[in-house]
């Protein structure tokens, strides 16, 4: 369903304004080819009705020849930032980055951040970011998410499917995700609403089990039939199961670098009003995902790039499965119980 424009700079407002926007502030919006323009020019109403200098910067997109679908997050790495200082530059004069691109897992986006510009990405459809604007309710639910993680020295996942998955803690730190940016140097989605944090390398191990109705991503598809992994210090060295298990390992070989195969990034979702089912009802390039990444009580893990916290591993390759009725526990805590957020974290 359509979104009025005044709905949409309503919602910008929110955003910008639990961001920190301000009269005098500088405010440079990063687009490309396939930026939505309803979202563009009422971030453009937004960001002038609260006083702040406003400047586009728009890219030429990179890797088509290389990715094998239309997906923002097929093909990570080069950027379009990638040897552009002057770009660079300009984004750290900001002190917000609108990125209506999809800038993620680079070197430059890390770059920008050091020097204390704030980024928001903002790549949904209209619809999907009026639906889930965040709130400071938003950021106190994973506050307490955060509380639990920090600090803490293993996260297990199990499920009746058969998932059985250790997870050392301690080497990279906890991310948390609300969906707008009011720290200097933080990045953060619209929408969003999770907990993250990536594994001690080498270290995770056990099964997972991606059973029927999970989501694969960046596939954007419901798996039809059970797909077994086996994950062994740290790497995933078997995928066992039908069609849908051929197309995953077709596709992460596709990239012929064995730290695809690498755990990445693991956490749970806890946006109430995200939903597992949502992915159904769109088109695969109308969306990025984001409900099937932050619907509360899933659990979110993926492989590829740990570059975003600090690691060296840059690959190209980078997979989001989030898994329905997981129970999750963090030193022996449950944070979700077979799919569903504890009730003192909810």
């Amino acid at each position: 369903m359509a979104v009025a424009d005044h709905q949409m700079v309503q919602a910008w407002n929110e955003v910008l304004t639990l961001s920190g926007v301000k009269a005098g502030q500088m405010v440079t919006i990063l687009t490309s080819l396939n930026t939505h323009p309803q979202t563009l020019a009422t971030a453009k109403l937004a960001v002038a009705a609260l006083g702040a200098t406003q400047m586009q910067v728009d890219l030429l997109p990179v890797n088509a020849e290389k990715a094998l679908s239309r997906d923002l997050l097929a093909y990570l790495g080069t950027t379009p930032l990638t040897d552009n200082p002057a770009a660079i530059a300009a984004l750290k004069a900001s002190d917000l980055v609108l990125d209506l691109m999809t800038l993620l897992f680079s070197p430059e986006q890390h770059e920008i951040l050091k020097s204390g510009t704030k980024i928001l990405l903002a790549a949904e459809p209209p619809e999907v970011l009026v639906r889930m604007v965040p709130s400071l309710q938003d950021k106190e639910r994973v506050e307490r998410s955060a509380q639990v993680l920090q600090g803490a020295r293993e996260m297990r996942a199990t499920s009746k499917a058969g998932t059985d998955l250790v997870m050392p803690l301690g080497e990279y730190p906890v991310m948390k995700e609300y969906g707008f940016v009011d720290e200097p140097g933080r990045w953060d989605h619209w929408p969003s609403g999770f907990i993250l944090t990536w594994p001690n390398e080498r270290q995770a191990h056990g099964r997972i089990v991606i059973d029927r109705g999970d989501i694969l991503l960046p596939m954007k598809s419901y798996a039809a039939d059970p797909i077994t992994m086996t994950v062994e210090n740290g790497v995933v060295t078997s995928i066992e199961g039908g069609l849908d298990a051929e197309l995953l390992r077709e596709y992460m070989a596709s990239f012929n670098d064995p730290e695809a195969y690498a755990m990445s990034h693991i956490g749970w979702g806890l946006q109430p009003r995200a939903h597992w089912s949502t992915l159904g009802l769109y088109d695969k390039e109308q969306t990025l995902g984001m409900d099937a990444r932050a619907y509360a009580g899933n659990f979110l893990f993926s492989f590829g790039p740990n570059n975003e916290v600090g690691g060296d591993r840059t690959t190209a390759c980078h997979i989001d499965i989030p898994l329905r009725a997981c129970t999750v526990t963090v030193d022996g805590r449950e944070t979700v119980r077979e799919g569903k957020v504890v009730e003192e974290l909810a």
